[in-house]
């Protein structure tokens, strides 16, 4: 429902009734366009969030104990909301109409009459009602607390400011000499932690490369030097060879020959 609100002034001696005013300038006759419906003037003062929240202010507005609650006159008071709620056209919810089934129940168990006995016994009828109007007042008083708690968007606001536009700028890092000099001293301890010696056969044999060179020089002829080295074995087979050539000259098993100075040198054997 819509509430209107109309703000009047006193009006002196001699002038016309101002019914209204409206950005400040006075209206003393209604427009003869004007509709007013026929419910625009009645107010809707109290709005609940449920049957609950209704029964809570009905107690709360007349100062009642919530442990002694007096059924006849909130229910009197309750079906009196209902009944204006239907007045007004307003969609009841099914829970308020529930709510007055229980008030009624709880109304004529209280109006039999009991024994003495049975009364003793028997539970409460509003105990049941009285717990969850307790309970539902805890809820209520927490969700107070909690929106009158300051928020963003209400009370605070954050503010925001566009990040300049910014370059990004590498930093070399300065690096001592020390420095360098302790990571060389972390790299050669690395290195050291894998250092290994491997004891391995010697592949070449300078007694077994003399036999071969003597089996090379039969028949008596003339070898060039140079034929009688493999470049296939490296620097190793080289040297073994040259030391195999040097021990049989040694022995004088072989000779070498040069015609002339710079030229091509010839070993031969000399035991033919």
């Amino acid at each position: 429902m819509q509430q209107h609100e109309v703000h009047s002034s006193e009006n002196q001696p001699g002038e016309q009734l101002r019914l209204a005013l409206v950005y400040g300038e006075a209206v003393t006759e209604l427009p003869l366009d004007l509709y007013i419906p026929p419910d625009a003037l009645e107010v809707f003062l109290e709005a609940f969030e449920g049957p609950l929240d209704l029964l809570l202010y009905l107690i709360r507005k007349q100062n009642i104990d919530i442990l002694d609650i007096p059924v006849a006159e909130i229910t009197r008071q309750y079906m009196g909301y209902v009944e204006l709620m239907k007045s007004v056209r307003l969609e009841l919810a099914a829970e308020y109409l529930v709510m007055a089934a229980m008030l009624a129940e709880i109304k004529s168990r209280m109006l039999l009459p009991r024994s003495a006995e049975v009364a003793e016994d028997e539970e409460d009828p509003r105990a049941e009602l009285i717990r969850r109007l307790q309970e539902y007042e805890r809820f209520k008083a927490a969700a107070e607390d909690l929106d009158a708690l300051p928020r963003v968007g209400r009370e605070l606001q954050v503010p925001r400011l566009d990040a300049p536009h910014a370059r990004v700028r590498k930093l070399l890092p300065d690096v001592s000499l020390e420095e360098l000099l302790v990571s060389m001293a972390e790299v050669l301890r690395r290195a050291d932690m894998f250092e290994s010696h491997q004891v391995t056969r010697e592949a070449l044999s300078t007694r077994e490369r003399m036999s071969e060179v003597l089996e090379r020089l039969k028949g008596g002829g003339f070898v060039p030097f140079v034929t009688l080295f493999s470049v296939e074995e490296g620097r190793l087979g080289v040297v073994v060879t040259f030391m195999a050539v040097l021990e049989l000259i040694k022995e004088s098993l072989v000779e070498l020959v040069q015609n002339e100075p710079f030229a091509p040198i010839h070993v031969r054997s000399r035991t033919e």
